[in-house]
């Protein structure tokens, strides 16, 4: 077994100190379990943020892996690899969009999607075009462009000024978004229900006026849903429960149930913004990863996943509401679609002690925003494991309650 205080002192020596991680160290995973190197189980219930659909070493994905690596791991888009275009064909059937560039990550969606935006009005002879807006507290990625989109200023202070062109406004306000686009305006993000900034789903009737909004304006709509998509929200994509399809489309996360892919998907329309050589590159779209995410497809329709994930979401939803309810003087509430969800603690409670009182009872779960806990957990999780999890906070939200009185 290795030895945990060693790998940490590696640790403290040579990763840099980006992250606030507690003094564990994890080496594998099973289903919704995790194991670290002293042998201690957790149940995982945020599933690598919301990128292990199928849990940990799932048959299916680990198959898929193992047989494609030994047929052919990583060739360059100067040629086509068949994985590609298939995993290029079911994404499109499966979201109503026509053609697909694949990326390593979310942040790379979200900058090609940019990039596409900004680049179709200048094939339309208006290169002036340029502007993107964005709403308080989104999240789009770490990359310049990216950050620039996220409506945290925590995510983009100290980095130089921000890419220009690019403004927010309030997430919810349709009537805001009108008055902010205008004929400089390229293009609009956004994030069905967002994540890092507090669980919070748009309201009823806003993802279909702002559609209604480009379409009266020529401004593309950007959907992001790498965190939402790939069925978590107990459909494949959290816009179709809105019956709103997008200009640009943004995917990563769960796409292939853990390993590195992400993808920008468009309507044919503008396809021709971006011509052979405006954009690139080298590992998105291998044949390791698109292997995967085929595998995690086929998965997610033989298991019926998605289908679980809207009926499991709501079974677990409920159960938090009743935390809220038996525990009024801790937490706000509870909101989320499907398997992404959140509590939302009282003003005056910390959530990284929730988190940490959590993790010493063997449950793992992640915050988003100041007063939120985040669930997002693997959607082949069991209903009886949502249980378990329930349990081990209301015992910590009973505890806290014992020490404050």
């Amino acid at each position: 077994m290795a030895d945990t205080n060693a790998l940490l002192a590696l640790a403290g020596r040579h990763l840099l100190k980006t992250y606030k991680q507690p003094p564990l160290v994890m080496t594998r995973g099973e289903g919704c379990r995790l194991y670290d190197t002293d042998g201690r189980s957790y149940l995982d219930l945020y599933a690598g943020i919301a990128v292990c659909v199928l849990g940990h070493a799932h048959p299916a994905l680990v198959r898929a892996l193992t047989e494609q690596a030994a047929r052919l791991g990583h060739i360059a888009n100067l040629y086509y690899n068949d994985k590609q275009i298939e995993l290029a064909a079911q994404l499109c059937a499966r979201t109503g969009m026509d053609r697909v560039f694949f990326t390593n990550s979310g942040t790379e969606a979200n900058e090609g999607a940019l990039k596409l935006a900004r680049r179709w009005f200048f094939t339309q002879n208006d290169p002036e075009r340029t502007g993107i807006v964005a709403t308080w507290s989104s999240f789009h990625g770490r990359t310049m462009g990216s950050v620039a989109m996220t409506g945290t200023p925590k995510y983009w202070e100290g980095f130089g000024h921000r890419l220009p062109g690019v403004s927010q406004v309030k997430y919810g306000d349709l009537d805001a978004m009108r008055r902010r686009v205008n004929d400089r305006t390229a293009a609009i993000i956004i994030e069905p229900v967002q994540g890092e900034g507090g669980v919070l789903p748009a309201p009823p009737g806003y993802l279909q006026g702002l559609r209604a909004l480009c379409d009266e304006t020529g401004v593309l709509l950007i959907v992001d849903e790498i965190q939402t998509g790939i069925g978590r929200s107990g459909k494949y994509l959290a816009v179709q429960h809105e019956g709103v399809v997008p200009d640009v489309l943004t995917l990563a996360k769960g796409l292939a149930g853990g390993v590195p892919i992400g993808a920008f998907l468009v309507r044919e329309k503008y396809a021709e913004a971006l011509a052979p050589g405006t954009h690139g590159s080298t590992f998105g779209g291998n044949p390791l990863a698109c292997a995967a995410a085929l595998a995690v497809f086929e998965t997610l329709d033989r298991e019926g996943l998605i289908e679980g994930a809207a009926a499991k979401g709501a079974y677990f939803l409920s159960g938090l509401e009743g935390l809220a309810a038996k525990h009024p003087a801790l937490v706000k509430g509870a909101r989320g679609r499907g398997l992404l969800c959140g509590l939302v603690l009282a003003d005056h409670v910390e959530a990284r002690l929730v988190l940490g009182a959590m993790r010493d009872r063997g449950v793992l779960i992640a915050q988003a925003g100041d007063r939120v806990l985040r669930f997002a957990p693997a959607l082949v999780i069991s209903e009886a494991e949502l249980d378990e999890g329930l349990a081990a906070l209301d015992a910590v939200l009973t505890d806290m309650t014992r020490e404050a009185t």
